[in-house]
């Protein structure tokens, strides 16, 4: 049985989608519902069906529901086969269920892509007026390899050949945009790229300032690998 919330003023809603990003979203989301004592909402929107969810999304899935219960939140609602601008969707959601705060994941969008063609944010602002948006950035810091990297610096990718060449200077041939961490007792730049890519987090592997193909790594140690992320 829920715990009765004693400020029923105040609502959150956490928007997560697919990616170690999702969990920190949802910890700041249950800090700030602890803090205020309302209720918590989590929700993610899918533009597929979920019978054609693939495992991985699947496992996300599961792993959110069983965050959800264990922070008390009220609800975790899932918006699949969805067609409509995301906006929309948490529009709609955050009036349905009287939300006042709303907690959402840096998008992969440039700055320049922001500018000309406008964010989820400031459509956001525009659909909900009166809520409150709390934008949590891409993590500067690697969880549980604490002594492996040293603290993230922004950085870019440059397609090289059939590879990509790491660079801190921000050019017309950046592909794409993250924070690399460099690891800690070398005098090259090994280590991890991190970057968005379909508002999905990707990590990928850092050889002498080189990233050979954009393998997923699992960072739970140096070098411990997982699936393959398609290029194109």
């Amino acid at each position: 049985m829920k715990n009765i919330k004693t400020c029923m003023e105040e609502s959150i809603l956490v928007c997560v989608y697919y990616g170690p990003n999702g969990e920190r979203l949802i910890r700041r989301g249950c800090t700030l519902a602890k803090m205020l004592d309302c209720p918590l909402y989590i929700l993610t929107v899918d533009p597929l069906p979920f019978e054609e969810f693939d495992a991985e999304k699947t496992d996300y899935i599961l792993r959110w529901k069983k965050l959800a219960e264990e922070y008390n939140a009220e609800e975790y609602i899932i918006k699949d086969n969805e067609k409509r601008p995301v906006t929309k969707v948490i529009a709609e959601v955050a009036r349905q269920k009287n939300i006042t705060q709303i907690v959402l994941g840096q998008t992969a969008k440039s700055r320049w892509q922001e500018i000309t063609k406008g964010s989820i944010i400031n459509v956001l602002l525009r659909e909900l007026p009166f809520v409150d948006l709390h934008i949590v950035s891409v993590a500067r810091h690697l969880e549980n390899i604490k002594g492996y990297y040293q603290k993230g610096v922004r950085a870019y990718l440059v397609r090289d050949g059939e590879a990509y060449r790491l660079s801190f200077n921000h050019t017309k041939d950046v592909v794409y945009e993250g924070i690399f961490f460099k690891e800690i007792g070398t005098d090259f730049n090994n280590g991890v790229f991190r970057f968005m890519h379909n508002q999905e987090t990707i990590q990928v592997s850092v050889t002498d300032d080189r990233v050979t193909d954009l393998t997923k790594i699992d960072i739970t140690g140096p070098g411990s690998k997982s699936e393959i992320w398609d290029k194109e």
